[in-house]
């Protein structure tokens, strides 16, 4: 197996048997600049950790797979450019070439599952683009929630997605969709949308329960947790659709495509938005590692 190197905190809480709720790394690399990027990652770091559980951050480091950061290495990561976003298919060529990378949501859940850790929250998770009927662009984070069985805890995924058709790829692949005391699914930046969630479940020991028995089932894959952002924080989502459509016409303009449609959208909604979007995407992530911190608590013998 492929050696893990994790952080002091990270091997203390597993030897003592508590909590560890994984964090991925792109928010850092490829979602702020620093040293804004840094004063979040540390925000969230510190939620987790106020709620019971251990951070673990995880990324690749000059070939190494790191399980948790040390506060040096994470201002180093903050700092650094070029950094790859990884996914399924480049997150081995990195390691093997000693390159480093932040990870994606479909990287996190792998080395997160690699480490023992049940339990991963994120902002959103990626899916099916608009126009994929044309470009075949969906997320390999839907795949990756099929195969490997790690609990995420999103926002819902990102409002700048087809999110129908992206549910329809979740259910198509059996993946459990559960939203956090709603029946609405939630719109990332808005708490709710149109949508009805396949599922809900309004206790984190709930949420913990079925991931341990679709493990007892035999059934591979993780789950999907969907938690609305909170009232206060959030955009209302009749704002965001005019903003939302600029954004992927300007792309669509500009020939965008592949890995780099996401980071532009975002980066022309908080444009638009006048850095709301920013805002209201800390505020989520951080809601996020809260919940997740309480279902990996619940997971607990």
């Amino acid at each position: 197996m492929i050696p893990l190197h994790r952080s002091a905190e990270v091997t203390a809480a597993q030897a003592a048997g508590t909590p560890v709720v994984a964090l991925e790394s792109t928010i850092i690399t490829h979602g702020m600049p620093y040293p804004q990027n840094l004063e979040v990652a540390r925000l969230v770091e510190a939620d987790v950790r106020a709620a019971g559980a251990t951070p673990a951050t995880i990324a690749v480091i000059d070939g190494n797979l790191h399980i948790g950061l040390e506060d040096a290495q994470l201002v180093a990561l903050a700092q650094a450019s070029g950094v790859a976003k990884l996914s399924r298919a480049d997150m081995a060529a990195c390691i093997a070439t000693g390159g480093t990378g932040a990870t994606t949501v479909a990287a996190t859940m792998i080395a997160a599952h690699l480490a023992g850790i049940a339990v991963f929250a994120t902002g959103g998770i990626g899916g099916v683009h608009k126009g994929a009927e044309d470009s075949f662009d969906i997320s390999a984070d839907l795949l990756e929630l099929a195969q490997t069985p790690v609990t995420v805890v999103a926002a819902g995924a990102k409002a700048i997605l087809d999110v129908p058709k992206t549910l329809e790829v979740l259910e198509t692949h059996g993946v459990p969709v559960i939203t956090y005391r709603q029946d609405s699914f939630p719109a990332f930046w808005s708490s709710t949308s149109p949508l009805q969630s396949p599922l809900r479940m309004d206790d984190p020991a709930q949420i913990a329960a079925a991931h341990k028995t679709r493990a007892l089932l035999g059934l591979p894959g993780g789950q999907l947790v969907a938690n609305p952002i909170p009232a206060q924080d959030e955009i209302p989502a009749a704002d965001l659709a005019p903003i939302i459509a600029r954004a992927q016409a300007d792309a669509d303009q500009q020939g965008i495509s592949g890995k780099a449609v996401t980071p532009f959208l975002l980066q022309r909604i908080f444009e638009l938005t006048e850095g709301r979007s920013l805002t209201a995407n800390i505020a989520l992530v951080r809601n996020n590692a809260q919940l997740a911190s309480k279902i990996s608590a619940a997971l607990l013998p």
